[in-house]
């Protein structure tokens, strides 16, 4: 038998395969992980909606797939289950028509209505559909196969290969959250309820380590690395950069973070520098609109965005994944820090959602957590803009008095689109991006 690839999402065509987590002669159950494949950025699991032997295996690493692309056979000893619902519905019409023809002899009633049995078409047609509809049906979800989701009642949203897979491992769709548009159930809204345990709870899978490789290895350019390298020689060769660099005094936030982190624990949340630095950019961007917009070069047109999506540069083993923080100007430090939680452990276990790599506005890379003063990051095409926080160190500075003083100084780097950002615009960003880093105590009230 054949597998197909399924749909993955709303206006995904195809995808590339990024591994294979099975191989021929695999034994395989319902629910377990096939492949991984990439789209926009987002890997994801594509699930068996069957149980098993792998035969073959009809695609390789870094081959670009459609939708509907046979990527390997199995062999299964489960049959339909259609053959053993047809003589439900048959006994019931084959006894219809043999009583009528029995009973020749019977009163004029059953002869009027003899007629109908000259369109023994209609009478198929609409005799199984009561059962259907009936408790007795429930047991063979194969019955819906062209229609509606099993768990009738409330009005769910899915593709049909989605209902059917969802189907085939037996899960009910309507008790379902879709994530993709107005609630759309996707393929990884099904992958993801078959890794919840009995309990309900997510397990949270450890993210793999960086593989930096081995000396005379070779290694195929292909999945997020290759698609991270497009990106940036497409915004290298469209953008002229230009960095800004700054110092700032970050030493009133220091305190003001390690006062908080405790609390932020209780709750559940792990806070660090960064919540601060996103609320900072958000307000900088407010008042210097021209930084948060993006260049339509074939309308002739600067556009200036008036939502706030920022996207936060995360290292993962297999590259740079850039989620974003979408309205983080509606969202308080305590909601930020959460999402930013949130989005960092998907993309460093590759469970990243594709609606979570889009619509990004700004772009904050932090280099600091691992080493380094500056940067010179590259824009996130279609930004015009990008600020890199360096790390935090502490070293002597001269107050407004000339005294020496210990300070918490970082640096803060900026690249920005020569096109859209003059120099002395950039300059003014920074100085508002600084200006509420060295007061954070003011990004705490409300506006």
């Amino acid at each position: 038998m054949y597998f197909q690839l399924p749909e993955l999402g709303e206006g995904v065509y195809e995808a590339e395969l990024v591994t294979w987590q099975v191989k021929p002669g695999d034994i395989v159950k319902r629910g377990q992980t096939l492949m991984e494949v990439l789209t926009d950025k987002a890997t994801m699991e594509v699930p068996a909606p069957f149980a098993g032997t792998i035969q073959k295996l009809s695609a390789e690493p870094g081959q670009p797939l459609k939708i509907g692309d046979i990527v390997l056979t199995y062999e299964t000893k489960e049959r339909e289950p259609e053959p053993e619902k047809q003589p439900v519905r048959k006994p019931a019409k084959v006894a219809t028509a043999a009583e009528a023809e029995e009973a020749p002899e019977e009163s004029e009633k059953p002869r009027e209505r003899k007629p109908v049995k000259a369109v023994p078409a209609e009478a198929e047609e609409e005799e199984p559909e009561k059962p259907r509809e009936r408790k007795a049906v429930k047991p063979a979800p194969v019955l819906a196969k062209n229609g509606p989701s099993v768990a009738a009642g409330v009005p769910v949203r899915a593709a049909p290969s989605v209902r059917l897979m969802a189907r085939k491992l037996g899960i009910d769709i309507s008790h379902i959250s879709g994530s993709g548009p107005d609630g759309r159930i996707l393929i990884e809204d099904l992958s993801r309820q078959i890794s919840l345990p009995d309990g309900g709870r997510r397990i949270r899978p450890e993210a793999p380590r960086p593989d930096y490789g081995k000396p005379g290895q070779r290694i195929k350019f292909v999945g997020i690395r290759r698609k991270i390298a497009e990106h940036l020689v497409r915004s290298e060769h469209t953008i002229p950069h230009y960095s800004y660099v700054d110092e700032c005094d970050v030493s009133e936030l220091v305190r003001l973070r390690e006062g908080l982190r405790e609390p932020f624990r209780r709750a559940g949340v792990k806070f660090t520098y960064l919540p601060f630095v996103i609320k900072a950019a958000v307000e900088a961007l407010q008042e210097v609109p021209l930084v948060n917009a993006s260049l339509d070069e074939q309308a002739g047109e600067i556009i200036l965005h008036d939502r706030y999506h920022v996207g936060i540069a995360v290292a993962t083993a297999n590259g740079l994944i850039v989620p974003v923080v979408h309205d983080a100007d509606k969202k308080g430090l305590r909601q930020i820090a959460h999402e930013l939680e949130r989005l960092s452990d998907e993309a460093r276990t590759g469970k990243s959602k594709r609606e979570d790599l889009m619509g990004g506005t700004f772009t904050i890379t932090n280099t600091g957590n691992i080493g380094g003063l500056f940067a010179t990051p590259i824009i996130h095409l279609p930004q015009v803009a990008i600020l890199g926080i360096g790390k935090i160190v502490k070293r002597p500075v001269f107050d407004a008095a000339g005294q020496v003083r210990s300070a918490d100084m970082v640096y803060l780097s900026f690249s920005f689109d020569h096109r859209v950002v003059d120099g002395a615009v950039g300059a003014v960003f920074g100085n508002a991006v600084k200006k509420r880093l060295e007061n954070p105590v003011e990004m705490l009230i409300p506006a």
